[in-house]
């Protein structure tokens, strides 16, 4: 057997009114053929697990591409074009017995609200309506009829922090391996309740959503169960599809697999009361780092979540952290202007800088800090252990340690990073472990990486493009009546 591998990975915040260009992705990972197999096969991703499990069943991989950038706005159309033609042509020059697809479920362009649907589609139409697909989807997908129409059987990540990525991969590629020796005759279907699951409740290791996956994971036992996925949603996409999905794939039995979708479609209704979340103000989180009696304190920037597509330079808790004289601290901005100054500096040269701020005013104002440059560093290191995402290699650019009063650490960047390794702070000789406090923009994902070394955990109800009250935003695509935005 011959498997194809292939993945095109974006999680696309509408609210944000940046696109991501090719530029994003190639700072990231944007590896056409067999490099994708150095690049992936080690990696904690279900990339790698594909790998795995076509190495396992005694099968060829042929590498296709694979295509992943740091969450922010709507693709840019050229490169979905881009991405899916070369799959397309690809494919059809390779020839593969079947394909193994990583994707990401949320992913919007600036002319396709379900663009995940759109490169599914667009490979059916090429392809053929007999070419095996099995296609890995985040948990964080918006699950649309499109896209499952075009895939024959799907396999959505099980914990948030995402850490089973892989063995996702693994089992998406036993999927497809049964299909080809014609052993398994997939069919889906697919349940999506009218409720927005706060995303400060999606942590699968807590109530309520533990007892959820807990039975999604019980359903694959059942006879005839191929797959069941529970996927909260992404709420941070005004798109049709956007919510809960509950997808169940079944071995024939198209009835099986629509009644138990609708069975946990509606368990999950039934909860809606417990799917949201109240936070403490900037303001008061600070003064309760500031009180606390184990460290090191993590305030979770929570309107500033890169991971969920904002600006990655919000200053409204480092704005605070300096008001109530906090010391001992680490931030960490996106700011490539800052980064360059300190770079044109030299390290030990002492600086003045305007920081943060500078993509938008929803995450707080620029602020003016003096420090002395004590790290230079490429912004590339390697993350060996299981970590939300499962990428093993990272980019943040050219990127900067500012030593500032009081001994707190300032780290600048010149592309977004999300919080998800602590490979951020260790490369640059941070010991996370030994601060005081740790800011972590994010919501849920970091945890992998910091509440092993954590203290005390503070989650902040910060203003941005990831608040964590869906009132604050403008919907006008989403499915209505929504819980909660449309009552009881």
């Amino acid at each position: 057997m011959r498997i194809a591998v292939a993945g095109f990975m974006h999680e696309s915040n509408t609210f944000n009114p940046l696109r991501t260009d090719r530029a994003a992705f190639a700072a990231q990972s944007l590896t056409f053929g067999t490099p994708l197999l150095d690049e992936w096969r080690e990696a904690h991703h279900e990339v790698g697990g594909f790998l795995a499990g076509i190495a396992a069943h005694g099968a060829e991989p042929v590498p296709i591409c694979m295509a992943w950038a740091t969450p922010s706005g709507p693709v840019a159309d050229a490169v979905i074009d881009e991405v899916t033609e070369y799959m397309i042509a690809e494919l059809r020059r390779q020839r593969p017995d079947g394909l193994l697809l990583a994707l990401h479920g949320a992913m919007v362009a600036e002319s396709h609200a379900d663009a995940d649907g759109e490169v599914l589609a667009r490979l059916r139409r090429a392809l053929g309506p007999g070419f095996p697909i099995v296609v890995t989807f985040d948990l964080h997908g918006n699950l649309s009829q499109q896209q499952i129409d075009h895939c024959d059987a799907a396999v959505a990540y099980h914990t948030c922090p995402h850490v089973d990525q892989r063995e996702r991969g693994v089992q998406a590629a036993g999927l497809l391996v049964r299909m080809l020796k014609g052993q398994l005759h997939p069919v889906q279907a697919l349940a999506k309740p009218a409720v927005i699951v706060n995303i400060m409740v999606h942590d699968t290791s807590c109530e309520p959503l533990r007892s959820l996956m807990a039975a999604t994971r019980a359903l694959e036992k059942l006879p005839g169960i191929c797959a069941a996925n529970l996927l909260p949603g992404f709420a941070y996409a005004d798109v049709p599809q956007m919510g809960p999905s509950i997808l169940i794939v079944a071995d024939r039995d198209r009835d099986l697999a629509a009644r138990e979708a609708d069975k946990l479609a509606d368990r999950l209704w039934q909860m809606r009361h417990l799917l949201a979340a109240q936070l403490p103000d900037a303001a008061t989180a600070v003064a309760q780092a500031l009180a606390a009696g184990k460290s090191p304190v993590v305030l979770v920037d929570t309107g500033d979540n890169v991971g969920g597509g904002s600006a990655a330079d919000g200053t409204i808790i480092l704005a605070e952290l300096l008001r109530q004289g906090a010391g001992n601290a680490v931030v960490c901005l996106y700011d490539p202007e800052a980064a360059k100054h300190c770079a044109v500096a030299g390290v030990g040269q002492e600086v003045n800088l305007l920081v943060g701020g500078k993509v938008d005013r929803r995450h707080g104002e620029p602020l003016q800090v003096q420090g002395r440059v004590r790290v230079l560093h490429d912004g590339t290191y390697t993350e060996r252990e299981v970590r939300h995402g499962g990428k093993r290699i990272n980019h943040m650019g050219l990127t900067a340690l500012v030593e500032c009063r009081d001994r707190n650490l300032l780290v600048l960047t010149s592309q977004r990073h999300p919080p998800f390794s602590l490979g951020q702070l260790t490369c640059l000789g941070i010991q996370p472990q030994h601060q005081r406090i740790l800011v972590a923009k994010a919501a849920i994902a970091y945890k992998a990486a910091y509440a092993p070394i954590a203290g005390t955990i503070i989650e902040v109800d910060t203003p941005g493009l990831t608040a964590v009250n869906p009132a604050r935003f403008a919907y006008q695509h989403i499915r209505r009546p929504m819980f909660p935005l449309d009552g009881a």
